[in-house]
């Protein structure tokens, strides 16, 4: 089944207004909707490939709140 994973800008922005730590992360099928401040992604083989994950109270250095992180492989695709 084909899941769709996208960042709510406007939650992530509403929570940084109101001090507030709502899940910005919306996994999205074609008949569910889920809210997460992490999601584990996994390869078809069944084994972890990485995580999105909100951390407004430790950003990364970079200042980023929302990232992916992961230790495969990753192509850069332009």
């Amino acid at each position: 089944m084909k899941t769709i994973i996208h960042v709510n800008q406007h939650v992530v922005k509403a929570n940084k207004k109101n001090n507030t730590t709502d899940p910005v992360l919306t996994c999205k099928t074609y008949k569910t909707n889920n809210y997460a401040s992490k999601v584990a992604v996994y390869g078809q083989d069944g084994l972890l490939s990485g995580y999105f994950i909100y951390s407004p109270d430790k950003p990364l250095s970079c200042g980023a709140h929302v990232w992916f992180e992961t230790f495969n492989k990753v192509e850069v695709l332009h």
